[in-house]
């Protein structure tokens, strides 16, 4: 049953997904007033993130960076829709996502084990696994498909999990096998030690398990999953910050910063710690540019 279930609603997002951008942003539209107006999805999280994470702004310009926030939720869902309908070709004719500094990814790649990228919930996730088509500029790169790893947390919910899958790797080969539960990816990366990979972590969500304090975050006490520079510390790679930062419409801009060049060297800790002052930083210029509906602290 799961499976024919699963078969429908890929085939039906993948038939939305043929649609312009421009069809998909206003049905998108509709579904997120309907999800605010009428059924206030998850509106006293999101008032409640702002006014913890700017104690220093009035309620009128809260409210502001929340009409923009759901506004910026409409963004997500249609390109996440549209996205289900790529390929390469697709994606660089609508220059969805350009990468701004290629060669500086080139360089670390080039010198040193493998890099751990720390990503978050800042412009559109949903569209990372078309990541190597970005390089807008043609920057020559080493790097290749099968080298890049996205880590991911399973849902409970099965069907959508597995069209989810589907969705965020649809310019991909059909054999592509880069998507990596967390569960999986201590093991993925000791079997890959002699091969250099990157591995992308959504590194900004609410701490599951093992969860380690690491101060201040948004004007809140925080806590983090380590993992991800755990694994990094341990085999010696490379950590960069992925900044995803809205440049109009249908177009973001992707940047990455060093944090460092051998993570063995770096207490996990310091490198966490410098991945959220990035992230605070982001959001501080682009507030409405983050998931303010994620029940990031609980």
């Amino acid at each position: 049953m799961n499976k024919f279930k699963t078969e429908i609603l890929w085939m039906m997002l993948r038939l939305a997904s043929r649609l312009p951008l421009s069809v998909l942003y206003t049905l998108a539209g509709v579904v997120v007033w309907f999800l605010k107006t009428v059924m206030k999805y998850r509106t006293d999280v999101v008032y409640t993130n702002l006014a913890k994470s700017f104690p220093e702004k009035s309620y009128a310009e809260l409210k502001e960076i929340a009409d923009r926030f759901y506004e910026h939720l409409k963004e997500i869902i249609a390109e996440a829709v549209w996205f289900g309908g790529c390929d390469y070709e697709r994606l660089s004719r609508q220059r969805i996502c350009e990468i701004t500094n290629m060669q500086d990814l080139v360089d670390t790649f080039n010198n040193s084990n493998s890099i751990t990228i720390l990503s978050s919930h800042c412009g559109n996730w949903e569209v990372l696994g078309g990541i190597l088509s970005y390089n807008l500029e043609k920057v020559p790169s080493p790097i290749t498909e099968n080298m890049v790893y996205v880590v991911y947390r399973q849902l409970s919910n099965l069907v959508w999990n597995e069209v989810l899958r589907r969705n965020r790797t649809a310019p991909l080969p059909v054999k592509y096998d880069g998507v990596i539960e967390s569960s999986r990816i201590l093991r993925t990366a000791l079997k890959n030690r002699d091969n250099k990979s990157i591995y992308i972590y959504p590194t900004d969500q609410y701490p599951y398990f093992s969860a380690h304090d690491i101060g201040m975050f948004m004007n809140q006490p925080t806590k983090a999953m380590m993992g991800s520079v755990g694994v990094a510390h341990k085999l010696g790679m490379s950590v960069m910050y992925m900044k995803m930062s809205p440049a109009g419409r249908g177009h973001y801009r992707m940047t990455f910063i060093p944090i460092c060049m051998n993570a063995a060297e770096m207490e996990p800790e310091a490198i966490m710690r410098t991945y959220f002052d990035l992230l605070e930083k982001e959001i501080r210029e682009t507030p409405y540019n983050w998931l303010w509906s994620h029940r990031r602290w609980k």
